[in-house]
Protein backbone atom coordinates (compact mmCIF):
# COMPACT_ATOMS: atom_id res chain seq x y z
CA UNK A 1 0.00 0.00 0.00
CA UNK A 2 2.71 2.68 0.71
CA UNK A 3 4.60 1.49 -2.58
CA UNK A 4 1.62 2.61 -4.34
CA UNK A 5 0.96 5.70 -2.65
CA UNK A 6 4.51 7.43 -3.18
CA UNK A 7 4.09 5.61 -6.82
CA UNK A 8 1.24 7.99 -7.03
CA UNK A 9 2.88 10.88 -5.43
CA UNK A 10 5.93 10.62 -7.46
CA UNK A 11 3.75 10.73 -10.39
CA UNK A 12 2.20 14.02 -9.35
CA UNK A 13 5.21 15.56 -9.08
CA UNK A 14 6.60 14.46 -12.45
CA UNK A 15 3.36 16.00 -14.04
CA UNK A 16 3.90 18.81 -12.41
CA UNK A 17 7.30 18.90 -13.32
CA UNK A 18 6.01 18.27 -17.14
CA UNK A 19 3.46 21.02 -16.77
CA UNK A 20 6.33 23.51 -15.28
CA UNK A 21 8.85 22.60 -18.05
CA UNK A 22 6.51 23.30 -20.66
CA UNK A 23 5.57 26.85 -19.40
CA UNK A 24 9.17 27.44 -18.99
CA UNK A 25 9.93 26.25 -23.37
CA UNK A 26 7.76 28.28 -24.94
CA UNK A 27 8.04 31.48 -22.46
CA UNK A 28 9.17 33.84 -24.66
CA UNK A 29 12.41 35.62 -23.11
CA UNK A 30 13.21 39.10 -23.13
CA UNK A 31 14.86 41.06 -26.04
CA UNK A 32 18.58 41.39 -25.62
CA UNK A 33 19.56 44.64 -26.86
CA UNK A 34 22.77 46.60 -26.67
CA UNK A 35 23.11 50.72 -27.32
CA UNK A 36 26.75 51.21 -28.04
CA UNK A 37 27.49 55.56 -28.02
CA UNK A 38 30.04 57.07 -29.84
CA UNK A 39 30.62 60.95 -29.10
CA UNK A 40 30.38 63.04 -31.93
CA UNK A 41 31.29 59.87 -34.23
CA UNK A 42 31.83 62.04 -37.64
CA UNK A 43 31.14 60.30 -41.09
CA UNK A 44 33.72 61.97 -42.95
CA UNK A 45 36.01 60.27 -40.60
CA UNK A 46 34.60 56.76 -40.74
CA UNK A 47 34.24 56.55 -44.97
CA UNK A 48 37.98 56.67 -45.67
CA UNK A 49 38.74 54.29 -43.20
CA UNK A 50 36.04 51.33 -44.08
CA UNK A 51 37.14 51.56 -47.34
CA UNK A 52 40.73 50.96 -46.51
CA UNK A 53 39.71 48.15 -44.34
CA UNK A 54 40.86 49.76 -41.22
CA UNK A 55 37.21 49.25 -39.13
CA UNK A 56 36.47 45.14 -39.60
CA UNK A 57 33.96 44.82 -37.01
CA UNK A 58 31.91 48.16 -38.05
CA UNK A 59 32.65 47.07 -41.29
CA UNK A 60 31.15 43.88 -40.35
CA UNK A 61 27.91 45.36 -38.62
CA UNK A 62 27.15 47.93 -41.57
CA UNK A 63 27.02 44.69 -43.82
CA UNK A 64 24.59 42.83 -41.34
CA UNK A 65 22.21 45.78 -40.63
CA UNK A 66 21.43 49.29 -41.77
CA UNK A 67 23.37 52.71 -41.24
CA UNK A 68 22.60 56.15 -42.30
CA UNK A 69 22.70 59.89 -40.81
CA UNK A 70 21.27 60.64 -37.38
CA UNK A 71 19.27 64.00 -37.28
CA UNK A 72 20.28 66.11 -34.06
CA UNK A 73 19.44 69.28 -32.51
CA UNK A 74 20.45 72.55 -32.64
CA UNK A 75 23.89 73.69 -31.60
CA UNK A 76 24.60 69.86 -30.32
CA UNK A 77 26.50 68.86 -27.21
CA UNK A 78 26.52 65.88 -25.59
CA UNK A 79 24.77 66.44 -22.67
CA UNK A 80 22.11 68.17 -24.60
CA UNK A 81 21.46 65.29 -27.01
CA UNK A 82 21.95 62.52 -24.45
CA UNK A 83 19.20 63.95 -22.77
CA UNK A 84 16.93 64.58 -25.71
CA UNK A 85 18.00 60.85 -26.92
CA UNK A 86 17.19 59.58 -23.19
CA UNK A 87 13.20 60.98 -23.32
CA UNK A 88 12.82 62.01 -27.16
CA UNK A 89 11.76 65.53 -26.56
CA UNK A 90 13.19 68.59 -26.81
CA UNK A 91 15.96 69.94 -24.94
CA UNK A 92 13.65 72.69 -22.82
CA UNK A 93 11.82 70.41 -22.31
CA UNK A 94 13.66 67.75 -20.40
CA UNK A 95 15.73 70.50 -18.67
CA UNK A 96 19.17 69.38 -19.74
CA UNK A 97 20.00 72.22 -22.15
CA UNK A 98 23.80 72.09 -22.21
CA UNK A 99 26.77 71.67 -20.12
CA UNK A 100 25.46 74.24 -17.68
CA UNK A 101 22.07 75.14 -16.96
CA UNK A 102 21.64 78.20 -15.05
CA UNK A 103 25.17 78.15 -13.98
CA UNK A 104 24.99 74.50 -12.60
CA UNK A 105 26.70 71.39 -14.05
CA UNK A 106 24.16 69.02 -16.17
CA UNK A 107 23.26 66.45 -13.62
CA UNK A 108 20.37 63.56 -13.66
CA UNK A 109 18.15 65.72 -11.00
CA UNK A 110 17.14 68.11 -13.92
CA UNK A 111 15.87 65.67 -15.93
CA UNK A 112 11.68 66.69 -16.64
CA UNK A 113 10.96 63.77 -18.33
CA UNK A 114 11.27 60.12 -17.90
CA UNK A 115 14.49 58.44 -19.51
CA UNK A 116 14.29 55.52 -21.20
CA UNK A 117 16.13 53.37 -18.36
CA UNK A 118 13.12 54.43 -15.83
CA UNK A 119 10.45 53.01 -18.46
CA UNK A 120 12.39 49.95 -19.08
CA UNK A 121 12.80 49.49 -15.87
CA UNK A 122 9.55 49.92 -14.66
CA UNK A 123 8.68 47.44 -17.18
CA UNK A 124 10.58 44.60 -15.14
CA UNK A 125 13.59 44.83 -18.04
CA UNK A 126 17.05 44.81 -16.72
CA UNK A 127 19.24 47.84 -17.32
CA UNK A 128 22.91 48.31 -17.41
CA UNK A 129 24.62 51.69 -18.06
CA UNK A 130 28.19 52.61 -18.30
CA UNK A 131 30.07 55.56 -18.89
CA UNK A 132 27.13 57.30 -20.57
CA UNK A 133 27.08 61.29 -20.35
CA UNK A 134 24.62 63.27 -17.83
CA UNK A 135 24.01 60.05 -16.00
CA UNK A 136 25.66 61.43 -12.81
CA UNK A 137 24.84 61.42 -10.19
CA UNK A 138 23.39 57.65 -10.59
CA UNK A 139 19.55 56.40 -10.27
CA UNK A 140 18.06 53.89 -9.02
CA UNK A 141 17.34 50.96 -12.24
CA UNK A 142 16.15 47.31 -12.78
CA UNK A 143 20.20 46.66 -12.85
CA UNK A 144 22.82 49.00 -12.68
CA UNK A 145 24.02 52.19 -13.57
CA UNK A 146 27.97 53.91 -13.86
CA UNK A 147 28.09 56.97 -14.84
CA UNK A 148 30.16 58.91 -17.49
CA UNK A 149 30.91 62.19 -18.77
CA UNK A 150 29.74 65.51 -16.22
CA UNK A 151 30.64 63.22 -13.18
CA UNK A 152 32.48 65.26 -10.31
CA UNK A 153 35.34 64.56 -8.35
CA UNK A 154 38.92 65.10 -6.66
CA UNK A 155 40.34 68.30 -8.72
CA UNK A 156 37.05 68.39 -11.16
CA UNK A 157 34.69 70.07 -8.52
CA UNK A 158 32.38 71.34 -11.67
CA UNK A 159 32.14 68.10 -13.86
CA UNK A 160 33.18 69.26 -16.66
CA UNK A 161 34.92 67.24 -19.05
CA UNK A 162 37.04 65.81 -16.41
CA UNK A 163 38.77 62.49 -16.01
CA UNK A 164 37.82 61.57 -12.27
CA UNK A 165 39.04 58.20 -10.96
CA UNK A 166 36.09 56.15 -9.33
CA UNK A 167 37.66 56.58 -5.90
CA UNK A 168 37.78 59.89 -6.53
CA UNK A 169 34.56 60.80 -7.19
CA UNK A 170 32.50 63.52 -5.37
CA UNK A 171 29.25 65.38 -4.90
CA UNK A 172 27.17 62.34 -5.82
CA UNK A 173 26.91 58.54 -6.19
CA UNK A 174 28.89 57.32 -9.22
CA UNK A 175 27.72 53.35 -9.18
CA UNK A 176 24.21 51.98 -7.95
CA UNK A 177 23.91 49.77 -6.71
CA UNK A 178 26.59 50.58 -4.28
CA UNK A 179 27.39 47.59 -3.55
CA UNK A 180 29.33 47.05 -7.47
CA UNK A 181 31.53 49.67 -6.26
CA UNK A 182 34.14 47.34 -4.20
CA UNK A 183 33.75 44.63 -7.06
CA UNK A 184 34.35 46.84 -9.96
CA UNK A 185 37.58 48.00 -8.19
CA UNK A 186 38.62 44.59 -7.15
CA UNK A 187 38.21 43.13 -11.06
CA UNK A 188 38.44 46.03 -13.23
CA UNK A 189 40.92 48.46 -11.05
CA UNK A 190 40.13 52.06 -10.59
CA UNK A 191 39.18 52.98 -13.98
CA UNK A 192 38.86 56.60 -14.83
CA UNK A 193 35.74 58.03 -15.42
CA UNK A 194 35.17 60.15 -19.23
CA UNK A 195 38.09 60.63 -21.36
CA UNK A 196 40.66 63.13 -20.43
CA UNK A 197 40.23 67.46 -20.06
CA UNK A 198 42.20 68.99 -23.34
CA UNK A 199 45.74 70.38 -22.56
CA UNK A 200 45.41 74.33 -21.96
CA UNK A 201 47.38 76.26 -24.77
CA UNK A 202 50.41 77.38 -22.53
CA UNK A 203 51.21 73.87 -21.57
CA UNK A 204 51.42 73.50 -25.22
CA UNK A 205 53.19 76.28 -26.59
CA UNK A 206 56.77 74.92 -27.05
CA UNK A 207 56.37 71.73 -25.54
CA UNK A 208 53.57 70.63 -28.53
CA UNK A 209 54.72 67.17 -29.90
CA UNK A 210 55.59 65.72 -26.06
CA UNK A 211 52.37 67.50 -24.91
CA UNK A 212 50.64 65.55 -27.48
CA UNK A 213 51.55 62.44 -27.46
CA UNK A 214 51.44 62.08 -23.87
CA UNK A 215 47.61 62.96 -23.78
CA UNK A 216 47.08 60.63 -26.59
CA UNK A 217 48.52 57.92 -24.27
CA UNK A 218 46.94 58.55 -21.69
CA UNK A 219 43.55 58.83 -23.40
CA UNK A 220 44.63 55.20 -24.94
CA UNK A 221 44.76 54.31 -21.45
CA UNK A 222 41.29 55.13 -20.52
CA UNK A 223 40.04 53.61 -23.76
CA UNK A 224 41.85 50.40 -22.22
CA UNK A 225 39.90 50.66 -18.85
CA UNK A 226 36.79 50.98 -20.59
CA UNK A 227 37.11 48.07 -22.45
CA UNK A 228 37.64 45.85 -19.66
CA UNK A 229 35.06 47.97 -18.12
CA UNK A 230 33.10 46.86 -20.85
CA UNK A 231 33.62 43.20 -21.31
CA UNK A 232 33.30 42.93 -17.52
CA UNK A 233 29.62 43.77 -16.76
CA UNK A 234 28.88 41.89 -20.20
CA UNK A 235 30.27 38.83 -18.74
CA UNK A 236 29.55 39.28 -15.36
CA UNK A 237 26.40 40.87 -14.89
CA UNK A 238 24.01 40.83 -18.41
CA UNK A 239 21.05 42.54 -18.63
CA UNK A 240 18.53 42.66 -21.09
CA UNK A 241 19.26 46.30 -22.13
CA UNK A 242 22.77 47.69 -21.97
CA UNK A 243 24.03 51.46 -23.16
CA UNK A 244 28.04 52.01 -23.09
CA UNK A 245 29.36 55.19 -24.34
CA UNK A 246 32.87 56.21 -25.48
CA UNK A 247 33.89 59.66 -25.56
CA UNK A 248 37.47 60.02 -26.53
CA UNK A 249 36.78 60.51 -30.36
CA UNK A 250 35.06 63.59 -29.68
CA UNK A 251 37.61 64.96 -27.15
CA UNK A 252 40.18 64.39 -29.83
CA UNK A 253 38.72 65.54 -32.68
CA UNK A 254 37.92 69.22 -31.28
CA UNK A 255 41.70 70.02 -31.23
CA UNK A 256 43.74 67.70 -33.77
CA UNK A 257 41.28 67.10 -36.35
CA UNK A 258 43.44 66.29 -39.39
CA UNK A 259 42.90 69.87 -40.92
CA UNK A 260 44.90 71.17 -43.93
CA UNK A 261 46.51 75.48 -44.14
CA UNK A 262 43.49 76.91 -45.74
CA UNK A 263 41.43 75.60 -42.79
CA UNK A 264 40.76 78.01 -39.93
CA UNK A 265 43.20 77.68 -36.73
CA UNK A 266 45.73 75.61 -38.78
CA UNK A 267 49.19 75.67 -36.85
CA UNK A 268 51.61 73.14 -37.76
CA UNK A 269 53.43 72.94 -34.40
CA UNK A 270 50.43 71.52 -33.56
CA UNK A 271 48.31 69.75 -36.61
CA UNK A 272 51.56 68.51 -38.50
CA UNK A 273 52.34 66.60 -35.30
CA UNK A 274 50.06 63.80 -34.99
CA UNK A 275 48.06 63.96 -38.37
CA UNK A 276 46.33 60.70 -37.32
CA UNK A 277 45.56 61.07 -34.35
CA UNK A 278 41.94 61.59 -34.67
CA UNK A 279 41.12 58.95 -37.22
CA UNK A 280 43.26 56.51 -35.06
CA UNK A 281 40.47 57.19 -32.70
CA UNK A 282 38.07 55.06 -34.81
CA UNK A 283 40.66 51.96 -35.57
CA UNK A 284 40.89 51.83 -31.66
CA UNK A 285 37.01 52.27 -31.43
CA UNK A 286 36.66 49.54 -33.49
CA UNK A 287 38.64 47.35 -31.31
CA UNK A 288 36.46 48.08 -28.78
CA UNK A 289 33.29 47.07 -30.59
CA UNK A 290 35.51 43.73 -30.94
CA UNK A 291 35.21 43.29 -27.74
CA UNK A 292 31.47 43.81 -27.41
CA UNK A 293 30.96 41.91 -30.35
CA UNK A 294 32.15 38.88 -28.13
CA UNK A 295 28.58 39.41 -26.56
CA UNK A 296 26.07 39.49 -29.44
CA UNK A 297 24.62 36.53 -30.90
CA UNK A 298 21.90 36.30 -33.57
CA UNK A 299 19.44 37.19 -31.12
CA UNK A 300 21.03 39.95 -29.76
CA UNK A 301 20.06 43.91 -31.50
CA UNK A 302 23.25 46.18 -31.75
CA UNK A 303 22.33 49.58 -32.08
CA UNK A 304 25.18 52.17 -32.37
CA UNK A 305 24.61 55.67 -32.26
CA UNK A 306 26.34 59.40 -32.38
CA UNK A 307 24.90 62.41 -30.95
CA UNK A 308 26.30 64.28 -33.54
CA UNK A 309 29.39 64.41 -36.24
CA UNK A 310 32.07 67.15 -35.97
CA UNK A 311 33.40 69.42 -38.58
CA UNK A 312 36.48 71.85 -38.77
CA UNK A 313 35.63 75.51 -37.84
CA UNK A 314 34.68 77.98 -40.39
CA UNK A 315 35.58 81.68 -39.34
CA UNK A 316 32.04 83.06 -40.02
CA UNK A 317 30.50 81.13 -36.90
CA UNK A 318 31.60 83.39 -34.72
CA UNK A 319 34.21 86.41 -33.42
CA UNK A 320 36.21 84.01 -31.66
CA UNK A 321 36.10 80.80 -32.92
CA UNK A 322 38.48 79.12 -30.65
CA UNK A 323 36.64 79.95 -27.89
CA UNK A 324 34.79 76.94 -27.63
CA UNK A 325 31.55 77.51 -25.07
CA UNK A 326 31.66 74.21 -23.61
CA UNK A 327 35.01 72.93 -23.57
CA UNK A 328 38.24 74.01 -22.25
CA UNK A 329 38.02 77.82 -23.03
CA UNK A 330 42.10 77.79 -24.10
CA UNK A 331 42.57 74.89 -25.62
CA UNK A 332 43.51 75.90 -29.30
CA UNK A 333 40.42 74.15 -31.09
CA UNK A 334 40.05 73.87 -34.52
CA UNK A 335 36.73 71.55 -34.85
CA UNK A 336 33.42 71.87 -33.17
CA UNK A 337 29.95 70.53 -33.50
CA UNK A 338 27.61 73.25 -31.75
CA UNK A 339 27.00 74.99 -35.00
CA UNK A 340 23.97 76.81 -35.06
CA UNK A 341 22.47 74.46 -37.60
CA UNK A 342 22.33 70.78 -36.29
CA UNK A 343 22.14 69.25 -40.01
CA UNK A 344 25.55 70.60 -40.42
CA UNK A 345 26.90 68.08 -38.32
CA UNK A 346 24.64 64.54 -38.00
CA UNK A 347 25.25 62.14 -35.88
CA UNK A 348 25.05 58.68 -36.98
CA UNK A 349 23.14 55.04 -36.33
CA UNK A 350 24.31 51.69 -37.65
CA UNK A 351 21.84 49.07 -36.21
CA UNK A 352 21.50 45.21 -36.86
CA UNK A 353 19.36 42.40 -35.17
CA UNK A 354 16.59 40.17 -35.59
CA UNK A 355 14.04 41.29 -37.88
CA UNK A 356 16.25 44.50 -39.12
CA UNK A 357 17.33 44.71 -42.88
CA UNK A 358 21.22 43.61 -44.13
CA UNK A 359 23.17 46.26 -45.94
CA UNK A 360 20.71 48.82 -46.18
CA UNK A 361 21.58 52.61 -45.97
CA UNK A 362 19.34 55.44 -44.66
CA UNK A 363 19.05 58.28 -47.23
CA UNK A 364 18.98 62.16 -46.07
CA UNK A 365 17.39 62.26 -42.58
CA UNK A 366 15.00 59.49 -42.13
CA UNK A 367 16.44 58.68 -38.69
CA UNK A 368 16.66 61.11 -36.01
CA UNK A 369 17.90 61.43 -32.02
CA UNK A 370 14.14 61.66 -31.25
CA UNK A 371 13.63 58.26 -32.78
CA UNK A 372 16.31 56.06 -30.67
CA UNK A 373 13.90 55.78 -27.57
CA UNK A 374 10.39 54.63 -29.55
CA UNK A 375 12.35 52.50 -31.64
CA UNK A 376 14.01 50.57 -28.31
CA UNK A 377 10.75 50.41 -26.76
CA UNK A 378 9.38 48.89 -30.00
CA UNK A 379 11.40 46.09 -29.66
CA UNK A 380 10.21 45.32 -26.34
CA UNK A 381 6.53 45.84 -26.95
CA UNK A 382 6.41 48.68 -24.73
CA UNK A 383 3.96 51.41 -25.85
CA UNK A 384 5.53 54.79 -26.59
CA UNK A 385 4.80 57.73 -23.93
CA UNK A 386 2.56 59.77 -24.94
CA UNK A 387 5.40 63.13 -24.55
CA UNK A 388 8.21 61.82 -26.75
CA UNK A 389 8.42 63.04 -30.22
CA UNK A 390 10.17 60.53 -31.90
CA UNK A 391 8.51 57.48 -33.98
CA UNK A 392 9.73 54.03 -34.55
CA UNK A 393 12.06 53.85 -37.10
CA UNK A 394 9.90 50.72 -39.06
CA UNK A 395 12.06 51.34 -41.95
CA UNK A 396 14.60 49.66 -40.82
CA UNK A 397 13.01 46.26 -40.01
CA UNK A 398 11.85 43.14 -42.39
CA UNK A 399 8.33 42.92 -41.30
CA UNK A 400 7.44 46.50 -39.47
CA UNK A 401 3.78 45.37 -38.98
CA UNK A 402 4.68 42.81 -37.07
CA UNK A 403 5.85 42.97 -33.72
CA UNK A 404 9.55 42.30 -34.17
CA UNK A 405 10.33 42.41 -30.29
CA UNK A 406 10.03 39.02 -29.02
CA UNK A 407 12.52 36.04 -30.26
CA UNK A 408 11.31 32.52 -31.24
Amino acid sequence: MVSRRLIAVFGVLLLCVSVLTAQTSTAKPKPHVIVVGVNGMEWDMLRPLLLKGDLPNLAKVIDQGVHGKLRTVSMPNCPRVYSTMFTSTNPEEHGVTGFLVGGVTANTNMLKEEPIWSILSKNNVTVGMANVPATFPVMPVNGYMISGMLTRGKNCEDGVLCAPKLSEVEGGDAVYPKSLQPELLSNVGDFYIDCERMPAAADLKGHEADVINTWLAKVQLIRDQQTKLFDYLLSNHPTDFTFMVQSCEDRTGHWLYPITPFNVGYNPAISSVRQSAFPDQYIGFDKVLGTILKHVDENTYLFIVSDHGIKPLREFEETDPHAHMDHEKTTPVIAKHDFADGDDVPGSIIAMGPGIKHDMRLMGFEASVYDVAPTILHIYSIEQPKQMRGHVLTQIFEEPEKKVALKK
